[in-house]
Formats: structure tokens, sequence, C-alpha cells
């Protein structure tokens, strides 16, 4: 245990002293811990030995998502939010919904062993975009401000909103008893993840705002803890959503946009515990990723699950986006830019644990496929992110 320990803190000392750099080049941090999973891990030289159960790995991916979903949201500019009103909307609502319905059909035709809930399940576990993948183009002034804040608040919804589908779907590929109708029980689970993700965000957030608040006036804080509270208030949310039934995903990301708005005067100074928390378990997560998982399953990759993984990424992803943007007057290249920056990640592993772990016949192909299409979302939205947001900078106006 303490050699795995010692392995992973000195990949994390090395990657800190040069974040800085890595930051401004072609690479990123999950592209580098992802490299030191299979460089160490069972598939390379085999000093990385890390005793994962897939329960383990999907609790790791959850509390990281759940950190990356909360500051993600706090830092969100709710001004350019209420201009862009309508942009995320299209991409939820009507390109989320098209990509899986695409995912499907590629499904179908690449894998004919496979049954209909199966290959909806897979299209599902791959709709979610994780825009940490491409931090640049989330973070950098070069990039419009609303195109920024879209992707933001699409990243950070759409993991919520594919959790009742990816319930639904499984119960019924499972076959699992449900009471009433099946429409009653779709409904049912969709008002409860969501709906009680979204009290408990909002509730628990506003509680430890006005808790906060008060310590604060009264004198009791320490600024020696001053970046823990986001740092818990972020795992609250997320634990108290799954204990009671709701999506914790919801529950981070709406606690975290209010956070933003109550605390916007001061939130650069209480969320950097949370941050720094959540990229810390993230790229811990990335290594897991690299060393025992693509280990075990990289040698099961097939030419269908290959070009399954590859239309993921580009048709699949980029015309239901094209097709949800037409009619906002923006240009094909800022569709496509938007389109193609729909990495997929940490939300994609805890899905596909779920399904794995649940037993359908085919889920091994789809754990494969998924993982294939992380990895290669990794690399190839890691190397594109700096060079294409140099290059809206270029074209913008000296």
């Amino acid at each position: 245990m303490y050699e795995n320990v010692a392995i992973l803190a000195a990949v994390v000392l090395l990657y800190s002293a040069i974040a800085g750099r890595v930051g401004r080049s072609w690479l990123s941090g999950p592209i580098l811990f992802t490299g030191a999973g299979l460089a160490l891990g069972p598939a390379g030289l085999g000093v990385l030995q890390l005793p994962l159960t897939a329960a383990d790995l999907k609790a790791l991916a959850e509390i990281s998502l759940a950190m990356v979903l909360f500051t993600d949201a706090a830092h969100a500019d709710l001004g350019v939010v209420r201009r862009i009103v309508g942009l995320p909307e299209r991409l939820l609502l009507i390109g989320l919904p098209l990509t899986i319905l695409l995912g499907c059909v590629a499904g179908l035709l690449l894998f004919p062993d496979l049954g209909v809930l199966e290959v909806a399940l897979l299209a599902t576990l791959l709709a979610p975009t994780d825009a940490a993948l491409g931090a640049p183009v989330v973070t950098s002034d070069a990039v419009p401000s609303a195109t920024r804040e879209a992707l933001n608040l699409e990243s950070g919804l759409n993991d919520g909103i594919c959790v009742p589908v990816v319930i639904v779907l499984l119960d019924l590929a499972l076959g699992t008893e449900i009471q009433g109708s099946t429409m009653q029980h779709i409904i049912t689970v969709i008002v409860e993840e969501i709906g009680i993700g979204l009290l408990a965000g909002l509730a628990l957030t506003s509680a430890a705002v006005a808790a906060l608040r008060l310590a604060s006036r009264l004198g009791w804080t320490s600024k020696h803890w001053l970046h823990i509270p986001v740092v818990a208030l972020a795992g609250l949310c997320f634990t108290t959503a799954q204990a009671l039934g709701g999506s914790g995903f919801i529950a981070c990301f709406v606690g975290g946009l209010l956070f933003g708005y109550l605390e916007r005067d001061r939130r650069s100074d209480l969320l950097g515990g949370a941050a720094s928390t959540g990229e810390v378990l993230a790229l811990v997560t990335w290594v897991a990723f690299g060393g025992p998982v693509l280990g075990r399953l990289l040698g099961q990759v097939t030419l269908p699950i290959f070009i399954y993984a590859l239309l993921s990424l580009t048709v699949i992803r980029m015309a239901p986006v094209f097709i949800s943007l037409l009619g906002t007057g923006m240009s094909i290249a800022d569709k496509l830019f938007i389109g193609w920056f729909g990495p997929r990640g940490l939300a994609s592993i805890v899905f596909a644990v779920i399904v794995f772990d649940a037993g359908l016949p085919g889920r091994s192909v789809l754990a494969v496929t998924t993982d294939l299409t992380v990895l290669l979302s990794v690399v190839a939205h890691g190397l594109t992110a700096n060079p294409l947001v140099t290059a809206l900078r270029r074209r913008q106006p000296a």
C-alpha cells in the first residue's frame, strides 16, 4: 500500500511543479496522468498496483466529479448566462436527445449482437460531456463568453439529466419489476433524480451560506479553515442527494451556481480549496483509469468498437449540436467548435461502472467501448484545446 501511495504522491508532486507549463502546452493533466497510469500500471512497468474494485473506482470518480461540478458552477458568470438564455437549453433539450438517438442508430449498425436497450444504454453512457478535459476552452478569454458558459452549463447539467435515463434503461434491460406502468416508472425516476437533486443542492447551500455568514459576523471563523467549508459543502450536496434517491450531480451543480451567486464578492477566496481538491482527485482518477482499467480492457478492442468510439467523438456529437444551434445566427465555425468540445470523461466512467456491475450480457462491449471513447477523448480534446484557443485569439481584432 505504501509503495502505491508513494508513487501517486510523487506523480502529483511532479505535476504540481510543472502544471503551469503543461497548461500552456499541447498536453493536459488528464493526458499525463492517464499516461502515467498506463506506464506504471499492469500494462507497463507494473510498479503501480492499485487493487481497486469497480465500486472503489466509481466512488473516486463520483466524488471527483462532484467537486469539479460544484466549483465550475460556482465560477460561472451568471450575467453571461442570463444573456445567453436559450443556448444551453438548445444543447440540452435538442442536442442531447439527438446525440443519444444517433448513438443508438450507430450502435445498432455496428453491434448487431447487442439488444436495443443495451445499445441505448451505450449511447446514453457516452452522451454526457466533461468540460474539464478541454479546460482552456471554458477558461480562456479568447473564447467568446457565451460559448464558454454554454459549454460549462451543458457539461454541468447533462450528467444529472442522463442519470435517470441510465436508471430507466438499466431497469428495463434487466427486467426489473416495477410498480405501475413503464411510463409512470420513467416519470417517477426523472422527478426523483432531478427534483431531489435540485432541492438538496439549493437547500443545503442556502443553509450553509447563512451559517457561514453568521459565524463570520461572530468572529468564529479561522483563516486556516477558509477553504474547507466548500469542500465539505460539495461533498454534502452530493452524498445527501444520493442518499435521498436524487442526483448528486444535479445537487452539486445547482448548489455551486447558488453558492457562486450568494458569495460572488469573495468566491475566489472560498473556492480555492475545493477547486484544488477536485482537480487532484480527478487526476488520481485518471491514473486509476490508465492503470488497472485500461490495462484490462484495451486488449478487447475490436474494429466496430474503435469505429463507434471515433463516431461518438465526431459525428454522433457534432451533428446534433450543429442541428440544435440552427437559427442562432452563429457561424459554421462556431457551431463546429462547440460540437467538437464535447469531451467524454468522469461521468461516462461512473455510468459504465454502474452498467458493468449490473451484469448485462453485453456489458463487456459497453465497458470497452466507453473506456476507449474516454481514452481517445482525453488525448484528442487535451491536444486540441490550447491550439484552437490560440487560433481563436489570433482571429480577434488587435
